[in-house]
């Protein structure tokens, strides 16, 4: 165990002090207009598209939140956020108490995005196929001024390897000599180079087997408990949701839609879309049990619906709903934006 994760567990802060990761109202917007002569000739307005539109949830130091939902409805959007790839159009993003946006911008940016890494989705495409092993992991190092001594860099990158159960034999080869699986623990290496506090991982094991799945997922959990890590986990396998994390957020065009704790989602989801989402996972003590599908389609993006954006595929929906927008409310338990939870007509 490192000497920085011993300063990080015993930094912790006490039960019910502030949350190391804070998203407040959090949105980003693209435009994705025609070109401006198409615009005036054809009399069109600019297009906005809203991926996010006011995100906000809290992250304790070492828990998990994990982000689910249909693709398409904000949730690499928000991850690229809190890394400071995208800026946000509305809102803020606090880590540790500090500014994240802001300090991006500033000189503290080096400082604080040595904190907060990302691991990216296709373990194919994130890895440089000309450079070996040793020169991907030790490539944060090098950027972030840690290690410049050729042997103790060299020792560095062998313990991160074998951290996420590789060998350090593996230093030489190159990304295509790996499979899937051992190229993502070869991403998770790099991304731990900096002995960070928080880790983005942007739906890591969706481009693997199941078996390998879980083993990816095994060590990451075992990173977590030993370097006292905090992760963002984005996915759309509720399986691997109820795995991984401590808290579940369920995204609707980009929206949070409920916020609950990992039991209580699984065991009594309040919004009709979370239900929906659950309904649909087929379990071997229902075989034969009549399921209910993911009804309808999720609405063109650039032309949400009014009201709850949910409404044109809710059983659920009334006149309310149809031209009101839920606010994300505590309400039994958890927090939920939908009307019909809120009047008691589910």
């Amino acid at each position: 165990m490192s000497a920085k994760a011993d300063e990080i567990r015993a930094a912790s802060p006490a039960e019910g002090s502030a949350p190391l990761v804070q998203a407040r109202d959090l949105a980003k917007s693209f435009d994705v207009s025609a070109p401006w002569l198409n615009r005036v000739l054809e009399r069109r307005p600019r297009q906005l598209l809203h991926a996010v539109d006011g995100v906000s949830f809290e992250i304790a130091r070492g828990q998990t939140l994990a982000l689910v939902g249909e693709s398409g409805c904000g949730k690499s959007t928000v991850a690229r956020l809190l890394v400071g790839l995208y800026e946000p159009s509305r809102g803020s993003f606090s880590f540790n108490g500090q500014d994240a946006h802001v300090a991006y911008r500033s000189s503290q940016s080096r400082a604080l995005r040595r904190r907060i890494q990302m691991i990216f989705q296709d373990p194919y495409a994130s890895l440089n196929p000309r450079w070996t092993v040793d020169r991907i992991v030790a490539e944060p190092l090098h950027e972030h001024g840690i290690e410049r001594d050729a042997a103790t860099l060299r020792e560095r990158v062998a313990r991160l390897l074998q951290g996420v159960g590789l060998s350090a034999q593996d230093m030489t080869k190159y990304p295509h000599q790996f499979s899937g699986g051992q190229r993502q623990r070869i991403s998770i290496a790099r991304a731990l180079a900096t002995e960070p506090e928080f880790l983005v991982c942007d739906e890591p094991t969706s481009a693997l087997d199941v078996s390998v799945q879980a083993q990816v997922l095994n060590i990451m959990k075992d990173l977590q408990r030993r370097q006292g890590l905090t992760y963002l986990f984005i996915s759309h396998n509720l399986a691997v949701v109820r795995h991984v994390s401590d808290q579940v957020g369920v995204m609707y065009l980009g929206r949070v839609v409920e916020l609950a704790g990992k039991h209580q989602l699984f065991g009594n989801p309040q919004h009709p879309y979370t239900r929906m989402l659950l309904d649909a996972i087929p379990a071997m003590h229902d075989t034969g049990r009549a399921r209910t599908p993911v009804q309808g389609e999720v609405p063109n993006p650039l032309s949400p619906p009014m009201g709850c954006a949910f409404n044109p595929r809710c059983p659920h929906a009334n006149e309310r709903c149809r031209v009101e927008r839920p606010q994300l409310l505590p309400l039994r338990g958890v927090r939920v934006a939908c009307h019909a939870v809120e009047e008691g007509r589910i």
